[in-house]
Protein backbone atom coordinates (compact mmCIF):
# COMPACT_ATOMS: atom_id res chain seq x y z
CA UNK A 1 0.00 0.00 0.00
CA UNK A 2 1.32 3.57 -1.00
CA UNK A 3 1.48 6.03 1.80
CA UNK A 4 1.14 9.89 1.59
CA UNK A 5 2.79 9.74 5.22
CA UNK A 6 6.27 11.52 4.07
CA UNK A 7 9.59 11.67 6.45
CA UNK A 8 10.01 14.93 7.42
CA UNK A 9 13.96 14.39 7.13
CA UNK A 10 13.34 14.25 3.33
CA UNK A 11 12.36 17.74 3.41
CA UNK A 12 14.03 19.63 5.56
CA UNK A 13 18.09 20.64 6.62
CA UNK A 14 20.46 21.85 9.05
CA UNK A 15 21.50 25.26 8.57
CA UNK A 16 24.75 26.46 10.40
CA UNK A 17 24.91 30.42 9.99
CA UNK A 18 27.43 31.49 12.73
CA UNK A 19 27.33 35.21 13.72
CA UNK A 20 31.25 35.36 12.93
CA UNK A 21 31.14 39.07 12.59
CA UNK A 22 28.89 40.29 15.47
CA UNK A 23 26.70 41.69 12.88
CA UNK A 24 23.59 40.24 15.03
CA UNK A 25 23.08 41.56 18.87
CA UNK A 26 19.18 40.32 19.46
CA UNK A 27 19.38 37.16 21.31
CA UNK A 28 16.55 34.85 21.80
CA UNK A 29 15.79 32.11 23.54
CA UNK A 30 12.34 29.76 22.63
CA UNK A 31 9.72 28.24 25.34
CA UNK A 32 7.59 25.66 25.77
CA UNK A 33 4.58 27.58 23.85
CA UNK A 34 7.02 27.02 20.68
CA UNK A 35 6.91 30.84 20.71
CA UNK A 36 10.44 33.02 20.79
CA UNK A 37 11.44 35.26 23.73
CA UNK A 38 14.37 37.52 24.70
CA UNK A 39 16.72 35.42 26.24
CA UNK A 40 17.26 35.97 29.96
CA UNK A 41 21.08 34.46 29.72
CA UNK A 42 24.17 36.77 30.86
CA UNK A 43 25.77 36.99 28.29
CA UNK A 44 28.09 40.37 29.49
CA UNK A 45 31.31 38.13 28.76
CA UNK A 46 29.99 35.70 26.03
CA UNK A 47 31.18 35.41 22.55
CA UNK A 48 28.01 35.49 20.92
CA UNK A 49 30.08 34.83 17.42
CA UNK A 50 29.86 31.36 18.11
CA UNK A 51 26.01 32.04 18.29
CA UNK A 52 23.82 30.88 15.38
CA UNK A 53 22.07 33.16 13.52
CA UNK A 54 18.24 32.28 12.32
CA UNK A 55 16.74 34.10 9.55
CA UNK A 56 13.08 34.24 8.22
CA UNK A 57 11.66 30.72 7.20
CA UNK A 58 13.95 29.33 9.24
CA UNK A 59 13.27 27.02 12.24
CA UNK A 60 14.88 26.70 15.75
CA UNK A 61 14.54 23.61 17.29
CA UNK A 62 16.07 22.21 20.89
CA UNK A 63 15.82 18.23 20.78
CA UNK A 64 16.52 18.68 24.51
CA UNK A 65 13.84 17.66 27.84
CA UNK A 66 11.25 16.98 25.77
CA UNK A 67 10.06 14.30 27.86
CA UNK A 68 10.41 16.76 30.97
CA UNK A 69 8.39 19.68 28.99
CA UNK A 70 5.94 17.07 27.69
CA UNK A 71 6.67 19.41 24.45
CA UNK A 72 8.74 19.44 20.88
CA UNK A 73 10.08 22.88 21.29
CA UNK A 74 10.38 23.38 17.38
CA UNK A 75 9.40 27.33 16.56
CA UNK A 76 9.37 29.07 12.83
CA UNK A 77 11.26 32.08 12.93
CA UNK A 78 8.99 34.86 10.86
CA UNK A 79 10.52 38.25 11.56
CA UNK A 80 12.18 40.06 9.02
CA UNK A 81 15.87 40.88 10.79
CA UNK A 82 17.58 37.80 11.61
CA UNK A 83 18.26 36.87 15.17
CA UNK A 84 21.01 35.11 16.95
CA UNK A 85 19.91 31.65 18.98
CA UNK A 86 22.18 29.70 21.52
CA UNK A 87 24.47 27.25 19.84
CA UNK A 88 22.76 24.25 21.21
CA UNK A 89 19.72 24.67 19.59
CA UNK A 90 19.43 23.42 16.01
CA UNK A 91 18.86 25.50 13.00
CA UNK A 92 17.03 24.13 9.81
CA UNK A 93 15.13 24.87 7.21
CA UNK A 94 12.91 23.03 4.62
CA UNK A 95 14.62 22.33 1.48
CA UNK A 96 12.01 23.48 -1.38
CA UNK A 97 9.37 25.43 -0.37
CA UNK A 98 7.74 24.38 -3.48
CA UNK A 99 7.31 20.95 -1.65
CA UNK A 100 6.81 21.90 1.73
CA UNK A 101 5.57 25.17 3.00
CA UNK A 102 7.10 26.10 6.24
CA UNK A 103 4.07 27.71 7.84
CA UNK A 104 2.08 24.37 7.26
CA UNK A 105 5.13 22.10 9.34
CA UNK A 106 4.57 24.75 11.90
CA UNK A 107 1.27 23.93 12.29
CA UNK A 108 2.02 20.20 12.38
CA UNK A 109 4.24 20.86 15.66
CA UNK A 110 1.38 22.66 17.20
CA UNK A 111 -0.91 20.00 17.46
CA UNK A 112 -0.41 18.02 20.72
CA UNK A 113 -0.21 15.08 19.16
CA UNK A 114 2.87 16.03 17.92
CA UNK A 115 3.95 16.54 21.02
CA UNK A 116 2.56 13.34 23.05
CA UNK A 117 4.88 11.42 19.69
CA UNK A 118 7.57 13.34 20.08
CA UNK A 119 8.11 12.66 24.00
CA UNK A 120 7.05 8.96 23.59
CA UNK A 121 10.14 8.17 20.86
CA UNK A 122 12.21 10.38 22.42
CA UNK A 123 15.19 8.83 24.35
CA UNK A 124 15.67 7.27 27.73
CA UNK A 125 18.21 9.58 29.17
CA UNK A 126 17.00 12.36 31.88
CA UNK A 127 16.47 14.34 29.98
CA UNK A 128 14.86 12.72 27.57
CA UNK A 129 15.88 14.01 24.70
CA UNK A 130 14.90 13.70 20.50
CA UNK A 131 17.68 13.84 18.68
CA UNK A 132 17.92 15.19 15.34
CA UNK A 133 18.30 11.49 13.63
CA UNK A 134 15.34 10.28 15.57
CA UNK A 135 13.70 13.58 14.99
CA UNK A 136 13.94 13.30 10.82
CA UNK A 137 12.22 9.74 11.25
CA UNK A 138 8.54 11.64 12.02
CA UNK A 139 6.21 10.93 9.45
CA UNK A 140 3.74 13.54 8.30
CA UNK A 141 0.64 13.93 5.77
CA UNK A 142 2.09 15.83 3.08
CA UNK A 143 -0.59 16.82 0.49
CA UNK A 144 1.35 16.60 -2.85
CA UNK A 145 -0.69 19.41 -4.25
CA UNK A 146 0.83 22.67 -2.11
CA UNK A 147 -2.33 24.84 -3.23
CA UNK A 148 -3.65 22.11 -0.55
CA UNK A 149 -0.94 22.90 2.12
CA UNK A 150 -1.63 26.75 1.06
CA UNK A 151 -5.08 26.28 1.76
CA UNK A 152 -4.75 24.94 5.02
CA UNK A 153 -2.25 27.64 6.04
CA UNK A 154 -4.50 30.82 4.58
CA UNK A 155 -7.23 29.79 6.53
CA UNK A 156 -5.20 29.66 9.78
CA UNK A 157 -3.25 32.94 9.03
CA UNK A 158 -5.92 34.90 8.99
CA UNK A 159 -7.24 33.57 12.36
CA UNK A 160 -3.92 34.89 13.51
CA UNK A 161 -4.00 38.03 11.42
CA UNK A 162 -7.28 38.86 12.78
CA UNK A 163 -6.32 38.24 16.48
CA UNK A 164 -2.81 39.78 16.03
CA UNK A 165 -4.81 42.85 14.74
CA UNK A 166 -7.29 43.04 17.16
CA UNK A 167 -4.02 42.73 20.09
CA UNK A 168 -2.48 45.53 17.97
CA UNK A 169 -5.74 48.07 18.80
CA UNK A 170 -5.14 46.65 22.79
CA UNK A 171 -1.54 48.39 22.48
CA UNK A 172 -2.39 51.52 21.14
CA UNK A 173 -5.75 51.39 23.93
CA UNK A 174 -3.51 50.75 26.89
CA UNK A 175 -0.93 53.41 25.70
CA UNK A 176 -3.77 55.58 25.93
CA UNK A 177 -4.17 54.75 29.53
CA UNK A 178 -0.70 54.62 30.55
CA UNK A 179 -0.35 58.07 28.98
CA UNK A 180 -3.21 59.49 31.32
CA UNK A 181 -2.03 58.31 34.10
CA UNK A 182 1.53 59.69 33.22
CA UNK A 183 -0.06 63.47 32.86
CA UNK A 184 -1.17 62.95 36.19
CA UNK A 185 1.46 61.92 38.18
CA UNK A 186 3.41 65.20 37.34
CA UNK A 187 0.66 66.89 39.36
CA UNK A 188 1.97 69.25 41.67
CA UNK A 189 -1.05 68.61 44.13
CA UNK A 190 -1.41 65.31 45.31
CA UNK A 191 -3.76 63.45 48.07
CA UNK A 192 -2.63 60.95 50.85
CA UNK A 193 -4.54 58.15 50.92
CA UNK A 194 -5.76 58.39 54.65
CA UNK A 195 -7.77 61.12 53.37
CA UNK A 196 -9.66 59.28 50.50
CA UNK A 197 -10.17 56.22 51.98
CA UNK A 198 -11.54 54.93 55.74
CA UNK A 199 -11.65 51.13 57.50
CA UNK A 200 -14.69 49.03 57.64
CA UNK A 201 -14.75 46.44 59.94
CA UNK A 202 -17.85 44.12 59.77
CA UNK A 203 -17.38 40.48 61.17
CA UNK A 204 -19.54 38.10 59.88
CA UNK A 205 -20.91 37.31 63.06
CA UNK A 206 -24.06 35.43 62.87
CA UNK A 207 -22.47 33.16 59.83
CA UNK A 208 -24.45 33.88 57.24
CA UNK A 209 -21.91 34.48 54.80
CA UNK A 210 -20.17 31.65 53.77
CA UNK A 211 -18.13 32.60 50.21
CA UNK A 212 -14.67 33.26 51.35
CA UNK A 213 -12.31 34.67 49.42
CA UNK A 214 -8.49 35.11 49.18
CA UNK A 215 -6.45 37.98 47.11
CA UNK A 216 -3.38 37.06 44.96
CA UNK A 217 0.09 38.90 43.95
CA UNK A 218 -2.33 39.94 40.43
CA UNK A 219 -4.53 42.29 42.16
CA UNK A 220 -7.34 39.57 42.25
CA UNK A 221 -9.66 37.89 44.50
CA UNK A 222 -9.79 33.80 44.49
CA UNK A 223 -11.54 31.39 46.21
CA UNK A 224 -9.65 30.78 49.41
CA UNK A 225 -7.46 27.79 49.85
CA UNK A 226 -7.42 27.50 53.54
CA UNK A 227 -8.98 24.79 55.15
CA UNK A 228 -11.65 26.50 57.25
CA UNK A 229 -13.46 23.17 58.48
CA UNK A 230 -13.35 23.91 62.29
CA UNK A 231 -13.08 27.54 61.95
CA UNK A 232 -15.00 30.26 63.32
CA UNK A 233 -16.02 32.20 60.17
CA UNK A 234 -17.50 34.79 62.79
CA UNK A 235 -14.44 36.05 63.20
CA UNK A 236 -14.38 36.82 59.46
CA UNK A 237 -14.14 40.33 57.83
CA UNK A 238 -17.58 41.24 55.23
CA UNK A 239 -16.43 42.93 52.23
CA UNK A 240 -18.96 44.83 49.98
CA UNK A 241 -19.67 45.76 46.62
CA UNK A 242 -16.94 48.91 45.66
CA UNK A 243 -14.62 47.91 49.09
CA UNK A 244 -11.32 47.01 48.69
CA UNK A 245 -8.95 44.16 50.42
CA UNK A 246 -5.74 45.10 51.30
CA UNK A 247 -2.77 42.71 52.94
CA UNK A 248 0.10 44.52 54.59
CA UNK A 249 1.78 41.48 54.42
CA UNK A 250 4.95 40.31 52.45
CA UNK A 251 4.91 42.96 50.05
CA UNK A 252 8.88 43.25 49.77
CA UNK A 253 8.88 38.97 48.87
CA UNK A 254 5.73 39.50 46.35
CA UNK A 255 7.34 42.88 45.01
CA UNK A 256 3.76 44.09 44.98
CA UNK A 257 1.07 46.10 47.02
CA UNK A 258 -1.72 43.43 47.30
CA UNK A 259 -5.30 45.41 47.28
CA UNK A 260 -8.13 44.73 45.05
CA UNK A 261 -11.64 45.82 44.69
CA UNK A 262 -14.43 43.85 45.30
CA UNK A 263 -17.12 44.77 42.49
CA UNK A 264 -19.34 41.68 43.35
CA UNK A 265 -22.87 42.82 44.40
CA UNK A 266 -23.16 39.58 46.76
CA UNK A 267 -21.28 39.95 49.57
CA UNK A 268 -18.07 37.55 50.68
CA UNK A 269 -15.79 37.38 54.04
CA UNK A 270 -12.02 37.29 53.95
CA UNK A 271 -9.29 36.67 56.26
CA UNK A 272 -9.23 38.71 59.48
CA UNK A 273 -5.45 39.95 58.84
CA UNK A 274 -6.70 41.55 55.67
CA UNK A 275 -8.13 45.26 56.01
CA UNK A 276 -11.21 46.15 54.37
CA UNK A 277 -11.38 49.99 53.53
CA UNK A 278 -13.41 52.03 51.25
CA UNK A 279 -13.87 55.46 49.50
CA UNK A 280 -14.90 58.26 52.26
CA UNK A 281 -16.73 60.37 49.24
CA UNK A 282 -17.52 58.77 45.63
CA UNK A 283 -17.66 62.61 44.46
CA UNK A 284 -13.98 63.00 45.43
CA UNK A 285 -12.43 59.89 43.89
CA UNK A 286 -14.35 56.75 42.24
CA UNK A 287 -13.40 53.20 43.82
CA UNK A 288 -12.70 52.12 40.05
CA UNK A 289 -9.98 54.36 39.58
CA UNK A 290 -8.32 54.35 42.81
CA UNK A 291 -7.99 50.87 41.96
CA UNK A 292 -6.45 51.58 38.32
CA UNK A 293 -4.21 53.57 40.28
CA UNK A 294 -3.11 50.79 42.25
CA UNK A 295 -2.61 48.43 39.29
CA UNK A 296 0.36 50.57 38.23
CA UNK A 297 3.12 48.94 38.32
CA UNK A 298 5.02 52.15 39.82
CA UNK A 299 2.56 51.62 42.57
CA UNK A 300 3.84 48.37 43.30
CA UNK A 301 7.84 49.56 43.19
CA UNK A 302 6.66 52.29 45.74
CA UNK A 303 4.82 50.18 48.10
CA UNK A 304 7.94 48.02 48.20
CA UNK A 305 10.32 50.61 48.40
CA UNK A 306 8.83 52.04 51.72
CA UNK A 307 7.75 49.13 53.26
CA UNK A 308 9.51 47.88 56.77
CA UNK A 309 12.77 45.97 57.13
CA UNK A 310 11.45 42.95 59.07
CA UNK A 311 11.57 39.33 57.33
CA UNK A 312 7.53 39.90 55.70
CA UNK A 313 8.33 43.10 54.54
CA UNK A 314 4.95 44.98 55.67
CA UNK A 315 3.90 47.74 54.70
CA UNK A 316 1.34 48.50 57.59
CA UNK A 317 -1.71 50.37 57.17
CA UNK A 318 -0.50 53.88 58.86
CA UNK A 319 2.60 54.06 56.33
CA UNK A 320 0.69 52.72 53.19
CA UNK A 321 -2.19 55.57 53.54
CA UNK A 322 0.96 58.60 53.99
CA UNK A 323 0.83 57.38 50.10
CA UNK A 324 -0.42 60.74 48.13
CA UNK A 325 -1.99 60.25 44.61
CA UNK A 326 -3.09 62.58 42.24
CA UNK A 327 -7.26 63.71 42.38
CA UNK A 328 -8.26 65.05 38.98
CA UNK A 329 -11.82 66.20 38.65
CA UNK A 330 -14.19 63.70 38.39
CA UNK A 331 -14.67 63.80 34.74
CA UNK A 332 -11.44 63.17 33.91
CA UNK A 333 -11.75 60.02 36.07
CA UNK A 334 -14.58 58.82 34.89
CA UNK A 335 -12.92 58.91 31.70
CA UNK A 336 -10.20 56.71 32.87
CA UNK A 337 -12.10 54.14 34.12
CA UNK A 338 -14.27 54.34 31.22
CA UNK A 339 -10.98 53.89 28.67
CA UNK A 340 -9.73 51.22 31.54
CA UNK A 341 -13.22 49.10 31.54
CA UNK A 342 -12.92 48.92 27.56
CA UNK A 343 -9.66 48.25 27.62
CA UNK A 344 -10.25 45.17 30.33
CA UNK A 345 -13.16 43.89 28.42
CA UNK A 346 -11.28 44.10 25.40
CA UNK A 347 -8.28 41.65 26.79
CA UNK A 348 -11.25 39.23 27.91
CA UNK A 349 -12.11 39.00 24.27
CA UNK A 350 -8.97 38.53 22.78
CA UNK A 351 -7.58 36.00 25.26
CA UNK A 352 -11.19 34.11 24.27
CA UNK A 353 -9.65 35.04 20.74
CA UNK A 354 -6.50 33.37 21.43
CA UNK A 355 -8.15 30.41 23.36
CA UNK A 356 -10.19 29.46 20.27
CA UNK A 357 -7.67 29.95 17.98
CA UNK A 358 -5.28 27.00 19.59
CA UNK A 359 -7.67 24.36 19.37
CA UNK A 360 -8.07 24.67 15.61
CA UNK A 361 -4.93 24.03 14.56
CA UNK A 362 -5.18 20.24 15.00
CA UNK A 363 -8.61 20.48 13.75
CA UNK A 364 -7.44 21.51 10.52
CA UNK A 365 -4.42 19.01 10.20
CA UNK A 366 -7.45 16.52 10.76
CA UNK A 367 -9.17 18.08 8.11
CA UNK A 368 -5.52 17.24 6.41
CA UNK A 369 -5.09 13.80 7.33
CA UNK A 370 -8.30 12.70 6.34
CA UNK A 371 -7.68 14.24 3.14
CA UNK A 372 -4.37 12.46 2.68
CA UNK A 373 -5.72 9.03 3.58
CA UNK A 374 -8.42 9.26 1.33
CA UNK A 375 -6.04 9.59 -1.75
CA UNK A 376 -3.99 6.70 -0.80
CA UNK A 377 -3.95 4.11 -3.28
CA UNK A 378 -3.13 0.45 -3.41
Amino acid sequence: MKSNYKRLGDYIQLVDKRNTDLKVNRLLGINITKNFMPSVANVSETDLSRYKVIEKGQFAYSAMQVGRDETVRVVLFTDDEPAIISPAYLVFEVVDTKEVYPEFLMMWFHRPESDRYGWFISDSTVRASLEWERFCEIKLPLPDDINEQKYFVDMYQGLLNNQKTYQKSLDDLQIITNSFLDNLKNQKVKTSLGKLIELVDIRNSNNEVKKLLGINVKKEFMPSKANVANTDLGKYKIINKDQFAYSAMQVGRDETVRVVLYEKNKAAIISPAYNVFRVRDVKVVLPEFLMIWFHRPEFNRYGWFISDSSVRASLEWERFIEIKIPVPDIEIQESIVTIFHTLQTRKKINEQLKNMIQPLCPILMKGVMDKVNATVTV
